[in-house]
């Protein structure tokens, strides 16, 4: 590893050190090294969709609330395609790891994620602390938008002709009206997306934010062309801890910048913090 990548590991982890809480900050990029496409692009999301790259369909169009009304079959052959793989897909390690930090921080952690996936909650982070701020693809909400209910997806479990990108099972529908049901996931050009329940998880996040008073923000994976997660962190008014493989440059004096993908970096600043006595080693796996 590079000489100054390591003094600058090394400053992240004293920041860790020197603070009572974790603030966790996360963007697409986060999910890429538990094998999650993250849509880079557009070459990258009609790479992990071809049939929509045959098509000619962009992201930004399928990702669209009039794509439901149009085609649903299409639209929930997409998100239906991404429920099932969110659903079997583990969260990498770097998680554990982030909790293991957290774990010896007075305050804890707080999570502010424009991830869908729901692997923070899967990974143990506790509910009460995670803000998820384009929603949640394990929840839906009428696409009609008769009422306000949000609900779990757990009795969905979506059949897809991934060769076609097309639903083939029966479409969630909402219990009130009868209708289709969609994603509780704040879309393109979405006015219908209803926001009550990150409403929620941002006031109770401001509510915990007062009982801490030397957080450090660690962003990862988070990028500028949807800027949501970056500008959030910068505005907490902490140290930044920016990790990103791409675009990982800080502005002001004392934040960290850490050009690495986001298990490497965790894993090394875990290291980093092990060495310092912050957290225990994890013991050897068996053979």
């Amino acid at each position: 590893m590079h000489e100054l990548t390591e003094n600058h590991i090394r400053q992240a982890a004293e920041l860790i050190h020197s603070a009572d809480s974790l603030i966790i900050t996360a963007g697409a990029g986060m999910g890429v090294d538990s094998g999650l496409p993250d849509f880079r692009g557009q070459e990258g999301f009609w790479k992990a969709y071809p049939a929509l790259a045959k098509a000619q369909i962009g992201f930004t169009d399928i990702a669209c609330p009039d794509t439901f009304a149009d085609n649903p079959k299409l639209a929930w052959g997409f998100y239906g395609h991404r429920l099932n793989l969110y659903r079997k897909t583990e969260p990498h390690k770097g998680f554990k790891l982030l909790r293991a930090i957290t774990n010896q921080l007075d305050g804890g952690a707080f999570v502010f994620t424009s991830n869908v996936d729901g692997h923070f909650q899967k990974s143990g982070f506790p509910l009460n602390s995670i803000v998820e701020c384009h929603g949640s693809i394990h929840h839906l909400q009428c696409l009609q938008g008769c009422n306000q209910e949000i609900w779990e997806a757990t009795k969905f479990i979506p059949e897809v002709d991934e060769e076609h990108c097309l639903l083939t099972s029966p479409f969630p529908t909402c219990r009130h009206c009868g209708g289709i049901a969609r994603p509780n996931i704040l879309m393109f050009g979405d006015w219908q997306w209803v926001s009550w329940r990150t409403e929620f998880q941002r006031a109770r996040f401001y509510e915990l934010r007062e009982t801490v008073s030397r957080p450090v923000v660690i962003e990862i994976g988070a990028g500028q062309s949807i800027p949501t997660v970056r500008e959030f962190g910068e505005r907490q008014k902490a140290p930044l801890i920016r990790i990103n493989l791409s675009d990982a440059a800080v502005n002001r004096p004392g934040d960290v910048a850490l050009q690495m993908g986001g298990l490497e970096a965790i894993a090394a600043i875990s290291k980093c913090l092990v060495d310092m006595d912050f957290i225990e080693k994890a013991p050897a796996q068996k053979p």
